[in-house]
């Protein structure tokens, strides 16, 4: 199986595949047009049957953890502790944040090469379970030579296989959030009391369900609205922010499923936009209006709309990160997520901080993790 790389938005879109249409819409328009706070180049790799979206960034720090691994264990991680209200332990968990901080700017850990990345919360890698990873690998170590390579969002639940691939691969696995899934949502979401209330919620709001078909200018603008009022306002300016750009195209293309709960005037109170991979769902798009007074229980339904998404087609859910309480009482369980990185064509230095952020945060972070339920 031989890789091939592509850098040009035109023989993008020849390819044909989905991927291969985000990677060049991201390349003609420019990342930040789709995802404002990411800044990434995009290019598609070609893998036997598969198309990855592959993403390179160059440096630069702030920007979302969906491209910036700076991001996801320094700065996320810092607002971390003020989100689930750390108190014990805090000034030795800020003095290891710092630590951190400059050693990861000293690696330059920012300069990286994401593979089968498309800038979201959570990346679903379908059916592609790691054949060709080594001849991806070599040849993305040789056309960048002092990057860092990356694949997020690798676990033991949607993607054993291509875990398995990476580690036989000399990436080093790096543990990086936990999860919450439901393997068959009708057996273990639907008859929970929550979930009934929750579908209550929905009956007694007045708001009507609609699976958008198309996405008009308005509504994509009240979409991204919600997402950010949600998302970025209420959680992290660190979570991908979308524009109506993004929620426009990828409507068109098919890669996400926008459902939304409108009031009785057409206004859209609560959306999710569902990504759905080889029997895996998940909505890495949620809002909902966050003015409205909490009685009106609108993440209840948000949360609602998606999992019954899920439901209808058969899927198994993914449900992201976050929320653990709420999720669990929904029939959810949690499953540690990891980021693999290969840096074996780096030089010793830059490979020893990851190797042994590898280990400190398998022996430390993920027993917290577990046990808070983060």
């Amino acid at each position: 199986m031989t890789p091939h790389l592509i850098e040009d938005a035109e023989a993008m879109t020849r390819d044909g595949s989905l991927a291969g249409r985000y990677a060049a819409a991201l390349a003609r328009e420019g990342a930040p047009a789709l995802v404002a706070n990411a800044t990434s180049r995009p290019m598609l790799m070609r893998l036997g049957d598969h198309s990855l979206p592959v993403t390179v960034d160059d440096g630069g720090y702030g920007r979302s953890y969906v491209s910036s691994p700076h991001s996801a264990y320094v700065l996320y991680a810092r607002e971390e502790m003020d989100m689930v209200g750390m108190t014990r332990g805090r000034l030795a968990a800020r003095t290891a944040i710092g630590v951190l901080d400059g050693l990861l700017r000293a690696v330059r850990i920012n300069r990286a090469v994401h593979l089968d990345n498309w800038l979201l919360s959570t990346n679903l890698h379908g059916d592609w379970d790691g054949a060709g990873l080594a001849g991806a690998r070599a040849l993305l170590a040789d056309r960048f030579p002092d990057h860092f390579l990356i694949l997020r969002s690798l676990d033991t639940w949607a993607s054993p296989r291509l875990l398995e691939a990476a580690r036989a691969d000399g990436w080093l696995l790096l543990p990086s959030r936990q999860v919450w899934v439901v393997d068959y949502p009708a057996r273990d979401w639907r008859p929970r009391n929550h979930t009934v209330r929750d579908r209550r919620a929905l009956v007694r709001s007045g708001l009507t369900v609609e699976d958008l078909t198309t996405i008009n200018a308005g509504d994509a603008e009240r979409i991204a609205a919600l997402y950010h009022m949600l998302y970025v306002g209420r959680y992290s300016g660190l979570n991908p922010v979308f524009t109506p750009r993004f929620i426009a195209f990828t409507q068109e293309i098919g890669l996400l499923h926008h459902r939304v709960a409108r009031d009785p005037s057409g206004r859209i109170m609560a959306v999710v936009g569902v990504w759905a991979r080889n029997g895996v769902a998940t909505p890495p798009v949620v809002g909902y209006d966050t003015a409205r007074p909490r009685n009106e229980a609108l993440y209840r339904i948000a949360s609602y709309l998606y999992s019954d998404w899920a439901m209808e087609h058969g899927m198994a859910l993914h449900g992201s990160a976050g929320a653990g309480e709420f999720k669990r009482n929904r029939g959810s369980r949690g499953v540690i997520e990891y980021m693999a990185i290969h840096a074996g064509h780096l030089g010793p230095g830059r490979r020893a901080v990851v190797r042994g952020l590898s280990h400190l945060l398998e022996r430390y972070a993920v027993p917290l993790m577990q046990k808070e339920g983060w």
